[in-house]
């Protein structure tokens, strides 16, 4: 058409250097997705091949692909149209965000891997661990931090419900698993939310046909599901990798020091002292698997009264008893990193998917999550201080 600006396809792809993949979070021309720019009088037509056929987020990517093509012909209409990569195109991208790594490894314990992997644990079940978990990533994530969550708890995976994702399902590219992107502005309204990283999230609930499946795995089995959404899931460059662990010194906790040599442990307990001296054993049982614990934190450590009051309803002093008997034990300082108030909004937040920290970052039991959280943080990300996992020369 006359009076139209030329635009050439080295312009058009230039803008597509721009449009990440939704999930994979990686410019779509570095993975290979844009397959051919077709430049017409009035319309350009961009071709684009999905990692899968029936990818959930085409309509995220049209919209992407066309804005960035307007944005550098304006005057054009903009077509998108898709198509599905090859096995070798496939195997090419896996191989890309590898960087030519073998397969099937765990990154968080390759040498300078600089991702800081905590084990979230506790000696019994029902002391909120998950709760925690939640809040203490979405906290981290507000600071900015890039953040994953592995739901370790293979019986009782609650982490996709309380991060209000109980029905999504990962996308899968051959054999590597992208973790579900959970952006933490539909967390709740927290003013920092629009500049903070998604959250990484995976699950074995994510993985099975139906929702109300039941898992009954035995000790291999176990072992296996945790090296595969280890290894073989996506995840990326991460400041912090969570995992919520099932509770008790069992099956799970051994896969874990086995495989994740370098991680840091948080004892979750609740106030009363037959719930703190089961929790020492989950913190000493770590030490045992040579992990470091890294603190405490106390749940459900008393009830707010309208006259301002403190109901100790479950006792106190468990958390602090744990803290200071695992740093006698272990000869090293083991924090109280916080005293988790029972609060309605927490449980509320949890039904939702909404955790307190974004969702109500004012009330006491945010926080004190927040503060736990920024305490775990808090230290640089460097080798210092990191377990490198080497072994001295001359012993078996």
């Amino acid at each position: 058409m006359e009076g139209m600006a030329v635009v050439t396809e080295e312009q058009v792809r230039e803008a597509l250097t721009r449009v990440n993949d939704p999930e994979i979070k990686r410019p779509i021309t570095e993975l290979g997705m844009v397959d051919t720019v077709t430049i017409e009088d009035t319309a350009i037509t961009v071709r684009l091949l999905l990692t899968v056929a029936g990818c959930p987020l085409k309509d995220t990517l049209t919209r992407d692909v066309t804005n960035a093509v307007a944005g550098v012909a304006p005057a054009h209409l903009v077509h998108v149209d898709m198509g599905v990569m090859t096995d070798e195109q496939r195997a090419s991208m896996r191989e890309m965000l590898r960087g030519g790594a073998a397969e099937k490894e765990i990154p968080f314990t390759q040498p300078g891997n600089l991702t800081r992997v905590y084990a979230i644990a506790s000696g019994k079940g029902g002391v909120g661990k998950s709760s925690v978990t939640v809040n203490l990533a979405a906290a981290m994530a507000l600071r900015g931090l890039k953040v994953g969550i592995l739901d370790a708890d293979i019986y009782g995976h609650s982490i996709p419900d309380l991060m209000g994702v109980g029905d999504h399902r990962p996308t899968q590219v051959d054999d590597m698993i992208m973790p579900v992107p959970v952006p933490v502005t539909t967390l709740g309204n927290h003013p920092e939310a629009i500049a903070a990283p998604d959250i990484k999230v995976i699950s074995i609930g994510m993985l099975k046909p139906r929702k109300d499946q039941v898992v009954a795995w035995r000790g291999p089995m176990l072992d296996r599901a945790l090296v595969q959404m280890l290894s073989d899931v996506y995840w990326g460059d991460l400041d912090a990798l969570l995992l919520d662990l099932p509770p008790g010194t069992g099956d799970m906790a051994i896969s874990i020091g086995q495989h994740l040599s370098n991680a840091e442990v948080v004892v979750v307990t609740t106030p009363q002292q037959a719930a703190a001296q089961v929790a020492e054993r989950a913190g000493t049982m770590a030490s045992m698997l040579h992990q470091r614990v890294v603190g405490v934190v106390e749940n459900m450590s008393y009830l707010e009264l309208p006259t301002g009051e403190r109901m100790q309803v479950f006792g106190e002093g468990g958390g602090q008893q744990v803290a200071s008997t695992l740093a006698e034990r272990l000869g090293h300082d083991v924090p109280l990193l916080a005293e988790v108030p029972l609060d309605e909004r927490l449980r509320v937040g949890g039904d939702d998917g909404h955790p307190i920290v974004v969702a109500d970052p004012g009330s006491t039991a945010a926080v004190v999550l927040q503060a736990a959280a920024d305490r775990l943080s808090g230290r640089s990300r460097g080798l210092a201080g990191m377990q490198l996992g080497l072994t001295p020369a001359g012993r078996l």
